[in-house]
């Protein structure tokens, strides 16, 4: 895991230094979370070795970033944009795995906002959802680095923004606890500029891991739903509705989207503790449904 040094002195053009750790050894640090601006703007690693970034238009909100990290006392931040090697489709594929566990172990995240209308970028894009959801502490910023609050205090209007209950966003009951359908209806209307990365963003949410095959298609998104019957019993994973859709569909959805109307589906363990597995095979699915009362839904 590499992370930027935040010990620049003050008022000075910042000069951009990445320490690299492994393991156990990862030092307490800080996290962005932000939206990539089009275009060539942002600073990435390669500008970093080649010292090319200060004519960038990223370099103010780094400089912010990095700023606001010194003041509340942290050595180091970690910023997507700079300490993943893009060029490496390995180091890409490791640390898209491990994003989410990245986010949960930093001291804070700070919520970078181009745009703080409830329409601003970071409350559509697909990789913000994990961001929002992971770390212990949120705090979101202006796009002049003024403080709006933190996670708690704005969870109203976050609820609000996103659907996601108070005692799941704010980390008293674990994402687990909620329906597979629940958190794909989160990320329903969300978007990546990759449709890849549409099933890449949601690997921390259901606590999965695969490989990072670009050039799928809506294939990354089956291979998501595949992986996920892997690990759960949770039937609400086929609980989807095709939209604009004609003719014969498979059981797994082509994309969150899908899932739109499925925020208020729950497990059947909620109703029935006793659930038999079911599979994928090569014949379709094999699945047992326990027959409930209609006072189960009422």
């Amino acid at each position: 895991m590499r992370l930027l040094l935040t010990s620049i002195p003050a008022n000075s053009e910042p000069e951009l230094r990445l320490e690299e750790f492994f393991g156990d050894r990862i030092p307490p640090y800080a996290i962005l979370s932000h939206t990539w601006a089009e275009g060539r703007h942002e600073i990435q690693s390669h500008d970093v070795q080649h010292g090319s970034y200060q004519q960038k238009l990223g370099i103010a909100k780094v400089r912010g970033a990095i700023e606001q990290a010194r003041y509340d006392g942290h050595k180091y931040i970690w910023i997507d944009s700079i300490c993943i090697d893009k060029t490496s489709s390995t180091e890409l594929s490791e640390a898209i795995n491990s994003m989410f566990r990245w986010y949960r172990n930093s001291e804070i995240c700070y919520v970078y906002l181009s745009d703080v209308s409830t329409q601003a970028k970071g409350w559509t894009r697909g990789w913000t959802l994990q961001e929002l959801l992971a770390p212990k502490s949120v705090t979101f910023f202006t796009s002049s680095w003024k403080p709006l609050g933190d996670r708690a205090e704005l969870q109203g209007a976050i609820t609000d923004i996103t659907k996601i209950e108070r005692d799941l966003l704010l980390g008293s009951r674990p994402l687990s606890s909620a329906s597979i359908a629940k958190r794909m209806s989160w990320a329903a209307s969300r978007a990546t500029t990759r449709e890849e990365d549409m099933a890449y963003c949601l690997l921390g949410i259901f606590s999965v891991n695969m490989p990072m095959l670009y050039g799928q298609g809506q294939q990354a998104f089956v291979r998501l739903q595949e992986e996920i019957i892997k690990m759960t019993d949770d039937h609400t994973i086929f609980a989807w509705r095709a939209k604009g859709s004609a003719g014969i569909h498979g059981l797994l959805a082509d994309s969150p989207h899908a899932f739109a109307d499925s925020s208020e589906c729950s497990s059947l363990r909620t109703y029935y503790t006793k659930s038999a597995p079911f599979a994928m095979t090569n014949m379709g699915l094999h699945i047992e449904l326990p027959l409930l009362p209609p006072k189960a839904f009422r």
